[in-house]
Formats: structure tokens, C-alpha cells, sequence
């Protein structure tokens, strides 16, 4: 009966709406109803019925408004109707007053209670609608866009942020495995969200999902076809040193049982609202387990992962160009350039030959960047900090999930998004079982970076 009525409710709202067109602006005889009815949300005014089928009126409101709208919408609900400030002035008086005496708790309580913004109690009326929680992710992606122009919002994200971590705690998470026979709609999902190696045709994604190969994606119970976030697994012999090889829908699928190694070769946050709400490193130890569980010969557990912003760092840095490139790296590279070419210069020079993605085809030109680019990334991945961390984001969210740096690999990727990136490098990221808590501690504590000897000695060169 109640759904039935928040359906009927749905239905006048989007007859109304479209009276006006498909998608507007938030102005006028709106504005007023859409305020009413969030004062309406904020004050609990009527029963269950009521409330949901308020909820449901304002998400269809604003799934009708324009870019415009929603931010007018949302800063509706940022600047009027936070904790009122006469109240929190008073009831921290209070608590001031009463430190040390036995009123001191209850001055607490009440400060607390003068805190709590009644945006919580309208946020949490939508999680109540059969979408709602979908919603609530997404007018969160639309919060965190508008929110970088208007700083009002910001409260409103940050309280949004803190109950949708609530919700998506990893308890609440299900472990699932994507196969070539999971429903057409969900395999259409990881197309669309998979941000690493594009999936460039149903052969590509069901040469991803081959008997030697693993999909595995988290999901929330209120979102059964959405995939948090998930990751593909190659099952191999040994390290991975190039993705093209790895992705050849041609190649050989290899027997899964003879497997030692799992390659983590993709991994892709899909909603853009849970940004700040982390659960990949849980994942990724859910994955190892399920593989060990499966696998047993399997013994190593690595990534081979982009460098991202390794290009655009040695870019803006052509100090560290001259240190990776010595004189006689520049010397031999100038002697496999064509005769109309100068040799360059300085390493810096370096940044031109390389923006022709040509360069990769000429064996001996590639032999002689070699050895310069390998010691870039490696300083790179070491000594480059932001904020105390690592510089790179793949490089941040692996450390600190406790894995080790064991290897760069150079033109691992000669795609055109390989070679913007970084060169065509990319890096594998050791799980070892072992060290992995260690390595977290120490990551954590002081920043301390995991890595292989052969890396730091390219580092040091």
C-alpha cells in the first residue's frame, strides 16, 4: 500500500515536470514547492507514508533539473538547513560552563545535539526509496563537481561523505565473481566503467573473463547490479611484463591449474560519489583469498599497474632529466637519431624526441632511452612525495595497502594512452602475504615505500 502510493506520488511529479520540458532550471513555483517540501523532510512532519512519498517527489525533482538546477537544489539544502548557529553559541556556553562539574556530560550531549544538522534527517528519508541509495551516490558525484566552484557546499558533501561510508561499510559488502555468463546488463556495466584498458568489444571482455582468467566485484545489497568497484585477474607463470600481451584476445588461453602467479591487471572504482569511501584493499585481500582457496600452486600475488602521472611529472621537472640521462646515455642515443637530427643537448631536450610516440618503433633508439627512463621512473617512484606521499595515485593506493615495488617494465604499454602516461612503462606491485602488515605499518607511520633491491638501485645510479 505505502509503495503503491510513493509510486502514485511519482507519477503526478513527473507529469508536472514535464508540463515544463525534460530538464529545467529550479526557479519560481518550484522553488517554493521544493523548499516546502524540504522543510517538510527537515521538520519529520507526518508518518512513514508521508516521508516517503516526499523523498520520492524531491528525487524526481531533481533527476528532471538541469546542471543548474541540481546546484541550486543542493546549495537549497547546504545553507538552510544546517545546525542552527544561536543554538550551538548557547550550548557551548553551557558546555564551557560546566567542564569539570558533574553537568559537564549532559553539556555535552546538548552541544552535540545542537551540532546535528537537520540535512542528515532529509539525506536519510531518500535512502528509504527503492533507488534511494543509488540516488544519494550519485547527487553526491553531482555535489562533488559543484562543490569545487561553490565552497557552501562543502559541509554537505563532507556529511554526505560520512554517511554513505557508514552505509558502504565492508561488512555490508558482498564478494561477487563476474563471468561470461553473469546477466548481459552487468557485463554491459564493466564495459562502461572499466578506467584502466578500455574494453573494446564483447570478444575483448569475454577473452577477460576465459578460464584463465578472474573478474571479481564488490556490491552493495541496495545496489545488486551496480559493481562498486572490481578488478581482473590474469593467472599466469610469472610476472606480467606487458600489457598488450596480456590483453591478446589470440593468444593461447593458458590452463589456470599450472598457475603460480595472479596478475591484477585492472582495477576500477565505478562510482564517482564514493570517492573517499575506501574498500579496494579489502577487496584485494577478499581476491587473494578466493585464489588460494581455488589455486593452491598459486604463490604470487602482483599488479601490473599504470604509472599515470609519471609523464606529466617529468615534464615539469627537467632537473631529473639530467640526473637519470648521464652524458654517454645522450651520447649514444644521438647516434641512432637520423643524420638531419641534432643529438640532444641536455636531457631535457629528451621531452621533444619523446613526443613523437614514434620513437617506440626504432629498436635501437629504444635500447638506448632504456636505461635513462627505467632510473627516471625508479626516482620517480621513490623520492617523489606529495604530501608526504608517493606522487603517483596508483603508487599511493598500493603501498599503503601494504604491497612492495618489484619492478618496472619498460614499454609494457605502447598504446597512444600507454605512451601519454608514461612512456609506455608501467610498474608490478608485490602482494606477499607475509610482509603485507608490515609493510602497512611502516607505510603509515612514517611513509617508509616498499621496495625491491634492483629498484632502489636504479634509484641510486
Amino acid at each position: 500500500m505505502a509503495e503503491s502510493m510513493v509510486v502514485r506520488g511519482l507519477r503526478r511529479v513527473r507529469t508536472l515536470l514535464a508540463e515544463g520540458g525534460a530538464s529545467r532550471g529550479l526557479a519560481g513555483k518550484q522553488l517554493v514547492q521544493v523548499r516546502a517540501l524540504l522543510h517538510e523532510c527537515a521538520g519529520g512532519v507526518g508518518g512513514e507514508i508521508s516521508a516517503r512519498q516526499r523523498a520520492a517527489r524531491l528525487a524526481s525533482a531533481y533527476q528532471h533539473l538541469d546542471d543548474e538546477g541540481r546546484a541550486t537544489f543542493l546549495r537549497l539544502v547546504a545553507t538552510e538547513f544546517g545546525p542552527d548557529p544561536q543554538r550551538v553559541a548557547e550550548a557551548h556556553a553551557g558546555y564551557q560552563a560546566a567542564v569539570g562539574s558533574d553537568q559537564q556530560w549532559a553539556a555535552e550531549s546538548a552541544l552535540r545535539n545542537a551540532m546535528r544538522s537537520t540535512r542528515l534527517r532529509i539525506l536519510t528519508q531518500f535512502n528509504a526509496l527503492p533507488q534511494g541509495v543509488k540516488f544519494l551516490v550519485d547527487l553526491r558525484a553531482d555535489l562533488l563537481r559543484y562543490a569545487t566552484q561553490d565552497p557552501a557546499l562543502r559541509s554537505l558533501d563532507r556529511e554526505l561523505e560520512s554517511r554513505l561510508g557508514a552505509w558502504f561499510d565492508v561488512g555490508f559488502l558482498e564478494l561477487q565473481r563476474i563471468t561470461w555468463n553473469s546477466p548481459a546488463a552487468l557485463l554491459e556495466k564493466l564495459i562502461e566503467y572499466e578506467a584502466v584498458h578500455e574494453i573494446r568489444s564483447w570478444s575483448d571482455l569475454k577473452n577477460r573473463l576465459d578460464s584463465d582468467r578472474r573478474c571479481y566485484a564488490f556490491f552493495h545489497p541496495r545496489m545488486p547490479m551496480e559493481p562498486l568497484i572490481f578488478v581482473e585477474v590474469a593467472l599466469v607463470d610469472r610476472l606480467a611484463d606487458n600489457v598488450q600481451a596480456l590483453l591478446d584476445e589470440h593468444a593461447p588461453v593458458f590452463d589456470a591449474e599450472r598457475a603460480t602467479t595472479a596478475i591484477f591487471y585492472s582495477i576500477s572504482n565505478t562510482q564517482a560519489g564514493l570517492r573517499g569511501v575506501s574498500f579496494g584493499n579489502f577487496l584485494l585481500k577478499r581476491v587473494v583469498d578466493d585464489l588460494k582457496r581455488d589455486y593452491p600452486r598459486l604463490v604470487s600475488f602482483a599488479t601490473l599497474s599504470p604509472l599515470p602521472t609519471f609523464r606529466r611529472w617529468a615534464e615539469k621537472n627537467p632537473e631529473a632529466w639530467q640526473k637519470a640521462f648521464s652524458p654517454a646515455d645522450l651520447a649514444r642515443i644521438g647516434r641512432h637519431l637520423p643524420a638531419d637530427t641534432l643529438p640532444p643537448a641536455s636531457a631535457s631536450d629528451l621531452q621533444s624526441l619523446l613526443a613523437d610516440s614514434r620513437w617506440s618503433q626504432d629498436a635501437r633508439l629504444t635500447r638506448s632511452l632504456q636505461h635513462g627512463l627505467l632510473r627516471l621512473a625508479a626516482r620517480y617512484l621513490l623520492a617523489t612525495a606529495k604530501g608526504g606521499r608517493p606522487y603517483d595515485p596508483v603508487a599511493r593506493f598500493h603501498l599503503g595497502n601494504g604491497a612492495r615495488i618489484e619492478r618496472l617494465n619498460y614499454l609494457a604499454d605502447t598504446s597512444a594512452r600507454g605512451q601519454k602516461q608514461s612512456y609506455g612503462l608501467m610498474v608490478n606491485y608485490l602482494y606477499d602475504p607475509d610482509t603485507i602488515e608490515t609493510n602497512v605499518e611502516a607505510f603509515s607511520r612514517s611513509g617508509e615505500i616498499a621496495a625491491a633491491a634492483a629498484i632502489r638501485r636504479s634509484a641510486r645510479d
